[in-house]
């Protein structure tokens, strides 16, 4: 083929690519989130998926791809046609910590376009009725004093509750034996049931069944309390400094997806985020809002590679690793 033939391939692609990106999106969406139906990730999609159908025209439909601490979800999302029809609904865990535990088949920095940064969860540590302690001084006593490591909850290896976990041994000296759940959301079912001892987990999914008085509370991973729960002390207020951790969360397309494609979807997420009734919805969960100057695509992918730089030497320290 000609270079004047190629040339001509070339704008008639590029014509075809700017209309599908005018006329998107003409048939429902597809938001992949990695973690079990009706855990803290899920929650959080649903209520933006609601709201983001209102400014896109069209149903955005919540796909959980559970197993491997997220991996398996994220990678379907990246292994999807990068049209703007398949979303990558993640956090800290998935799309930063995941890096430094798996081997992926794919890099989740040059594989995924930044969508938009997504409220914060601050982590919560919980534990089953059963335990005897009343504060966290109490319960690091108590985990340090059981025969055998006490049973901690996670969403899987390298996932937001195992991170936590981890950073929580390295901090308080304590040593917990880990066990994956294929989201927090089944974790919680067995702290309810005490077949666990602990979790930490993340502050919406958990925070009801605390009110409840289901499971026990002992302090926020925040440098400040939550206004839908103030009661509950941060951990440098119970005692233990340097325990300050939160989950972010976020949304990605596969690479390749049109910029004008992004943008939409951008807009139509920061208007979700701006509706007083999702803000009212997503605060009453625990979560935090992101700041308005940071609902950007340029700010997620950002927030990502700083997260990147700073977890992956601790996650490496501790041996986090699945082949």
């Amino acid at each position: 083929m000609t270079k004047a033939a190629w040339a001509a391939l070339f704008a008639v692609l590029a014509v075809t690519g700017a209309a599908r990106a005018d006329d998107y999106p003409t048939h429902p969406i597809t938001i992949i989130v990695p973690f079990a139906a009706g855990g803290p990730s899920d929650a959080m999609a649903r209520v933006l998926a609601e709201r983001m159908r209102t400014a896109l025209g069209q149903p955005l439909v919540v796909e959980n791809v559970t197993g491997a601490g997220g991996s398996i979800g994220v990678g379907r999302a990246v292994q999807s046609p990068p049209d703007g029809y398949t979303i990558s609904f993640g956090h800290l865990g998935t799309h930063v910590a995941n890096g430094a535990v798996y081997k992926l088949k794919y890099d989740l920095v040059t594989d995924l376009e930044p969508v938009v940064l997504l409220p914060s969860n601050p982590m919560i540590v919980v534990s089953k009725n059963a335990v005897p302690a009343t504060s966290l001084k109490e319960l690091i006593e108590w985990l340090k004093s059981r025969p055998s490591p006490p049973t901690a909850g996670t969403a899987g290896a390298g996932s937001g509750s195992h991170i936590a976990g981890v950073y929580l041994e390295s901090v308080s000296g304590i040593k917990l034996q880990y066990v994956p759940y294929r989201g927090t959301a089944p974790a919680l079912n067995d702290l309810i049931a005490g077949q666990i001892d602990v979790i930490v987990d993340q502050t919406s999914n958990s925070i009801a069944q605390v009110r409840a008085g289901t499971i026990r509370a002992y302090a926020i991973t925040d440098s400040k309390r939550l206004a839908s729960a103030p009661d509950i002390p941060t951990a440098e207020e119970a005692g233990l400094k340097g325990f300050n951790m939160t989950l972010w969360s976020g949304l990605w397309v596969p690479k390749g997806t049109p910029k004008e494609i992004v943008t939409k979807l951008n807009a139509a997420a920061v208007e979700a985020l701006n509706d007083p009734a999702v803000r009212k919805q997503l605060e009453s969960q625990g979560l935090e809002m992101t700041p308005k100057d940071q609902l950007t695509p340029e700010a997620l992918g950002a927030r990502q590679k700083a997260e990147i730089a700073k977890w992956w030497p601790i996650i490496k320290a501790a041996n986090i690793k699945v082949d």
